[in-house]
């Protein structure tokens, strides 16, 4: 439940605190009775959490009573237990006054039945399901986790750790972008890698729309004459390709696959470089992912203005460049950053390193004390 997004308003059916009960362990008094310190007053007995006293506290009278333990009757304040000197048994003197109130949880202090405590589009977190829990709230509409569907292409990719041969190299793609998936809050079919083989891809593409949400793919979405995602998905599917004037994450794909049953399965097609899938997933499909799983707010992450320490050079080449930065907050209070190394689409090591990306507009770059806007990542 933790992440989900609430669908309709929900509404408390029971207050929290249920009852009146002691906030620390004391001596539950009136406080009319303790106007002054050294006090003394007789002790009925002793309450406990989850147990409710038979008698009624008067004149001179008080309870030992535990945290969270219920007021007894006839009682509007604790006595701090750190505050009392204890006599014997059956009798206590109270080193301070009291106030009505004292240590004192209210019926509903936390949450009044009908409170409304989550609204429609609010997001659940940790601290949310415990109010879930407190209120006994067990159903609760909420938007579902979208079931994600991704792939990869390339007869050159080796994922099983066997020794590559000539021209091979190893998968990293999938297994990034299975954890941002998951990071997203999404459940994942992991269909591994597909042949570059039209007939098999397509079949693949197919059958696995009949059960997902969504579908991503990565590779296969340039200019290349043996891209065959793009040779079958433009025959399977409405697709928009595009190359955008940002670096890296040049070439990105979006469309929409209709399956048997006539729904409409978006895909998101990222480019093959390690560097430019990471960017284009959190550019492009992150937001739309949290979007269709009911969230208004927050749909990308968190960016602020920054210092950069060291200059970030690059090109002029009409584009937008993310850089991969590590920035930490200085003496000044203002988040520093300097670029984590090598920025190739292809690099994703230097890009292990980074908490941030950079936006770098077009131009020869940023001297060190510039500003820069930056994302957050993680």
């Amino acid at each position: 439940m933790s992440g989900r997004v609430v669908a309709q308003d929900v509404v408390a059916k029971e207050s929290v605190p249920p009852f009146a009960n002691t906030a620390v362990d004391g001596f539950a008094v009136r406080a009319q009775d303790v106007d002054k310190p050294g006090v003394e007053l007789e002790v009925l007995g002793v309450i406990g959490a989850g147990h409710v006293a038979a008698y009624q506290i008067g004149a001179g009278q008080s309870a030992r009573i535990m945290t969270g333990a219920s007021m007894p009757r006839g009682a509007d304040a604790v006595v701090m237990i750190e505050d009392a000197t204890v006599l014997s048994a059956t009798r206590v003197r109270c080193n301070k006054p009291a106030k009505v109130g004292d240590a004192v949880r209210e019926v509903g202090e936390d949450v009044r039945a009908g409170d409304v405590v989550f609204k429609a589009g609010e997001v659940i977190n940790s601290a949310g399901i415990g109010v879930l829990a407190g209120i006994n709230a067990r159903k609760v509409s909420s938007y579902p986790r979208l079931r994600v569907a991704m792939l990869s292409t390339g007869d050159e990719l080796v994922i099983d750790g066997s020794t590559l041969r000539p021209g091979q190299i190893r998968e990293s793609n999938l297994t990034m972008l299975a954890s941002m998936i998951e990071d997203t809050g999404c459940e994942i079919i992991n269909l591994g890698i597909v042949d570059d083989d039209e007939e098999r891809l397509e079949v693949a593409l197919r059958e696995v729309a009949t059960r997902c949400d969504a579908i991503v793919t990565s590779g296969g979405v340039g200019q290349g004459d043996f891209d065959i995602v793009k040779i079958v998905l433009s025959r399977i599917a409405e697709m928009h390709w595009m190359q955008m004037a940002i670096k890296p994450a040049k070439p990105f794909a979006f469309g929409k696959l209709k399956t048997s049953d006539s729904r409409v399965v978006p895909i998101f097609g990222l480019p093959g470089n390690p560097v430019s899938s990471m960017i284009s997933f959190e550019l492009l499909a992150r937001p739309a992912l949290r979007k269709m799983m009911g969230h208004t707010v927050d749909l990308r992450r968190p960016t602020v203005r920054a210092i950069v320490d060291a200059p970030m050079k690059r090109k002029q080449d009409g584009k937008v460049h993310f850089m991969r930065v590590f920035g930490r907050f200085g003496e000044d209070g203002r988040l520093h950053v300097r670029d984590t190394g090598p920025q190739g689409s292809h690099q994703l090591a230097a890009t292990a390193q980074a908490n941030g990306l950079a936006f770098v507009p077009d131009g020869q770059g940023l001297a060190a004390g510039a500003e820069v806007e930056v994302m957050l990542l993680g």
